[in-house]
């Protein structure tokens, strides 16, 4: 069961060098409260997320209804599917800690609010809003492919059955669960799809902006970030490591925001000699 879509990271804090004039200047306006600084896109996401968090947390306590299972994303094969969980799984996060929701706000709050005052909000939330979506249709086709994988292995005790044995004593009522109640098994909740894509936007519209990145010593440009994030949620998709993680939704969410950002920048939506690169 993916249990959440956990941000892959070795940071606690990444720090943009500000010698660049023209982001700190992005970075800087609308001083004042905290809330006020930030732009109101963002702002609402940061709010909402929260919110679903904690209202998972006590409705889940209360026993008045499991969000997770009406709200995070499901197998298709799936009775407990529904198309709406395109989009309402990434305002959802794993309640059983505090790290999935912490870092996916924290990297929406580092550089959400310098791309939206970049694009302007509503494209920012187009933006967000389609590689939550890519991360999610990319996360179903990685079940598609995989699932025969994912029950063999939920299968407990060394039987050694393969997944056409392992079915058939499931349809002839073999097994302690049916077919249906596996596939709701398969959800996954959290923003991590349409963080990376913002990350992915930061790399291609920032690509030198140098990043001070705990714990190394020294500077990492923004476009070497973004393609050792991609290249380590690739590694992980491939090899099953931290299973718990939708390695693949994560780089759904990044190959959409591709797409986007050379469309834009084709169009000239997004375009050199602005003081971004």
């Amino acid at each position: 069961m993916e249990n959440g879509d956990k941000i892959v990271s070795f940071c606690l804090l990444l720090c943009i060098n500000k010698k660049q004039d023209k982001t700190t200047t992005i970075m800087q306006n609308n001083r004042g409260s905290f809330l006020s600084s930030i732009p109101p896109v963002t702002k609402h996401l940061l709010i909402i997320n929260i919110i679903m968090w904690l209202a998972t947390i006590v409705m889940q306590r209360s026993g008045i209804v499991d969000l997770q299972r009406l709200l995070g994303l499901h197998f298709w094969k799936g009775s407990d599917f529904n198309a709406a969980q395109l989009v309402t799984y990434m305002f959802m996060h794993d309640t059983s800690g505090i790290t999935h929701i912490f870092f996916n706000m924290f990297s929406l709050w580092m550089f959400g609010r310098i791309l939206e005052r970049v694009l302007g909000s509503k494209r920012y939330l187009f933006y967000y809003i389609s590689c939550g979506i890519g991360a999610a249709l990319v996360q179903e086709l990685a079940w598609q492919f995989t699932w025969q994988d994912v029950l063999v292995s939920s299968v407990t005790g060394p039987t050694g059955a393969s997944a056409a044995e392992i079915i058939q004593a499931i349809q002839q009522g073999q097994a302690t669960f049916t077919m249906d109640q596996f596939y709701n098994t398969m959800v996954t909740v959290g923003a991590s799809g349409a963080v990376f894509g913002i990350l992915l936007a930061f790399g291609m519209i920032f690509p030198n902006m140098p990043m001070y990145i705990i714990p190394f010593p020294f500077p990492i440009k923004a476009k070497w970030m973004v393609l050792g994030y991609g290249a380590i949620e690739l590694l992980f998709g491939i090899t099953g490591e931290m299973s718990s993680v939708a390695h693949f939704a994560h780089l759904g969410g990044m190959l959409v925001g591709v797409f986007i950002i050379l469309y834009w920048k084709h169009t000239g939506v997004i375009g050199r000699g602005n003081g971004y690169y």
